[in-house]
């Protein structure tokens, strides 16, 4: 793994100086609100699917991003994949009492942290009166406790340094019911909820939480589950005003977006990027 060096970003996120010294907005700007460069993000489960994306999305809007995940093989393909901005740390975020060593690891070898993605989740597709008590809080353990743990290593960096981007991954599945995902939809349920509270926590301190509700994106993993519940398939389709299924980079996209400066005023923030199909019939 090698070290890169980490500028700073020239760009500031967040409120403006309301005093009437203030330099206009038109000057303060970057010259391209879109960019990413000089920024550091940390992707979880950047090794595959929809992380993978963040992270080449991310890395191609000029920032360095690190991505994690337990499989050391699989963190080593994508950054062959994605090229020399990129570099991974071996973790596993279920792990709770690894995540202060994995952010103050990630920090003293590339820098102060501008930017996190909690995208590492799992899900469980079973009838709800067959889920055990286990299962239930294996799903809750990885997609929200581990989650919060993790915001909240990096919050307070972020917070101290009056300056950061945390972004949420969240799911159709906390916008309407989908049966035989009850642990899955109530850890996306809960990761909405955080964003709101934590939103109104940090925003003060320039430190913006968003969330990104995918809808059906075209994985490895979600297309052997559709095929396998044509029904499924055929109804998420159905409610999709678009009439097709998303692909990993329109997330990278979104998470793009929120992270710039052309998103500086917003925070607390759900967005769907699901060909509309939360708002389909």
């Amino acid at each position: 793994m090698h070290k890169l060096s980490h500028t700073p970003g020239l760009a500031t996120n967040g409120l403006a100086d309301s005093s009437p010294h203030t330099t206009p907005a038109a000057e303060q700007r970057p010259a391209n609100v879109f960019s990413l460069d000089g920024k550091l993000a940390l992707v979880t489960g950047g090794g595959t699917g929809i992380g993978l994306e963040i992270a080449r999305c991310m890395a191609e809007a000029g920032a360095t991003v690190v991505i994690t995940g337990r499989r050391e093989a699989v963190l080593r393909e994508a950054v062959d994949d994605l090229g020399e901005s990129v570099q991974y740390v071996v973790n596993d975020i279920t792990d709770l009492g690894s995540i202060d060593g994995l952010v103050a690891q990630v920090e003293a070898t590339y820098g102060p942290l501008d930017i996190l993605v909690n995208n590492a989740g799992i899900n469980l597709k079973k009838p709800a009166l067959e889920v055990t008590d286990e299962e239930f809080s294996r799903v809750l353990h990885t997609n929200l406790h581990s989650v919060f743990a993790l915001t909240r290593a990096c919050a307070a960096r972020m917070v101290a340094r009056k300056k950061g981007v945390i972004l949420m991954i969240s799911s159709m599945a906390a916008y309407y019911g989908i049966d035989r995902v009850v642990a899955y939809a109530a850890s996306k349920s809960a990761v909405e909820g955080m964003v709101k509270v934590l939103a109104s926590e940090f925003s003060c301190h320039n430190v913006r939480v968003n969330a990104i509700a995918p809808g059906f994106i075209e994985t490895e993993m979600s297309r052997t589950a559709m095929n396998s519940d044509p029904d499924r398939r055929d109804r998420a389709m159905r409610r999709t005003p678009m009439g097709s299924f998303g692909k990993p980079e329109d997330i990278g996209h979104a998470a793009v977006f929120l992270a710039s400066e052309a998103a500086r005023y917003i925070t607390g923030a759900s967005l769907p990027v699901d060909g509309g199909n939360s708002i389909g019939f």
